[in-house]
């Protein structure tokens, strides 16, 4: 039997398969029975009606990594590569025909056999793209790699590095500020408990936000430092301390600025790609490369406590930041455009990222310590 290794693709397949679920079913509203379509179908229609090569190509590769994490997570956990493809295959093709029937019941959406085929279809490339990975080696390479770079037991918080970029490509209101999701929250949460005698509890000072002033300059310096260092601090507490943390502090910071300046580039033109750089993200970054590069020494259950603490600063500040005008012109064309099916994978990325840092950290706090 195949020895069996926490992975870091299990995760990440849940947290994919759940945006699958979300893009398929967004905005969730105008729920209504249809007449005379089976709970489990496609409706009158046996293919698209109409379509476009970005919706066949969208389709198809949509469903691409969900195959191949699948079928990564269960071969590292010891099962064979024939079950692993064909499981991976089957849960894929069970998703997508679940959410196709699902999209009989939205009047906005199209359900469709092609679309079935094609996320299938996806769910088949992405096992057989793993499976070359894995015939080529890359895999034990890759176990190698981690063996050296990481702690035992670092599969959450690899998966929490891997997700940090991915959280920047949607607008913040602050560079780097991650969490800003309460008010949203609060204003679904208005939303449900409308009519009762609970909505209150949250209706009260909802639109306070309208009479925040904007940051501070110091504010903001805080926010970006803070936001930089929250990935170093997961990092940090999962990687071995020495030279590993120093080469993890510049390519950290490149692909931050790689994927902020990219978020920018598709919201306001390429023209404006470092529009997101104001007078304070430069001596932020510079502060906090300068912090990050001194706790590369430093014990991980102690970088995990500083963690903790620099998060919930962090959270508590974006969250006190008001959206300017175009933030909020960013977020429309995000949410109103061809972004639609694909936007809230980085923004629920984005909006809950500082979130499970939090209970990652906490859990490397109160976490035995590993061997050397």
């Amino acid at each position: 039997m195949p020895p069996r290794h926490r992975s870091s693709a299990a995760p990440l397949a849940w947290l994919y398969a759940a945006l699958i679920v979300y893009a398929s079913l967004s905005p969730f509203t105008g729920w209504k029975q249809p007449a005379g379509v089976p709970l489990f179908g496609f409706g009158h229609m046996p293919w698209q009606p109409y379509w476009t090569w970005f919706d066949v190509v969208s389709n198809l590769l949509g469903y691409v990594p969900l195959g191949a994490l699948l079928f990564g997570a269960q071969v590292r956990s010891g099962r064979s590569v024939g079950w692993s493809a064909l499981n991976a295959v089957m849960a894929g093709a069970l998703l997508s025909l679940c959410m196709e029937s699902l999209q009989n019941w939205l009047p906005r959406r199209v359900p469709s056999v092609a679309d079935w085929l094609l996320n299938s279809g996806g769910m088949v490339l992405g096992v057989l793209i793993a499976m070359a990975v894995r015939a080529l080696g890359g895999v034990d390479r890759w176990q190698v790699l981690r063996d050296r770079w990481f702690i035992h037991r670092s599969a959450g918080g690899i998966a929490l590095l891997l997700l940090w970029p991915v959280g920047l490509l949607f607008p913040t209101a602050v560079p780097f500020g991650l969490g800003q999701g309460v008010l949203r929250l609060r204003e679904a949460a208005a939303g449900w408990l409308e009519g009762t005698p609970w909505a209150s509890w949250v209706t009260e000072g909802l639109h306070a936000d309208e009479l925040l002033t904007p940051l501070s300059r110091g504010s903001e310096w805080l926010a970006i430092v803070l936001g930089f260092l929250a990935p170093t601090f997961v990092a940090f507490s999962i990687m071995r301390p020495g030279w590993r943390r120093l080469a993890h502090v510049p390519a950290a910071l490149a692909l931050g600025l790689a994927a902020t300046t990219l978020s920018t580039a598709m919201n306001f033109g390429p023209q404006h790609a470092w529009a997101w750089v104001t007078p304070a993200v430069v001596p932020a970054l510079v502060v906090a490369s300068v912090v990050a590069l001194a706790l590369a020494f430093a014990p991980p259950r102690g970088v995990a406590a500083f963690g903790l603490v620099a998060l919930t600063m962090l959270v508590a500040l974006v969250n006190q930041a008001p959206t300017d005008p175009y933030y909020a012109e960013s977020l429309q064309a995000w949410e109103q455009g061809r972004f639609i099916r694909f936007h809230g994978i980085a923004q629920w990325v984005g909006w809950l990222w500082p979130f499970a840092g939090l209970i990652y950290l906490l859990a490397r706090v109160v976490a035995r310590d590993e061997a050397s």
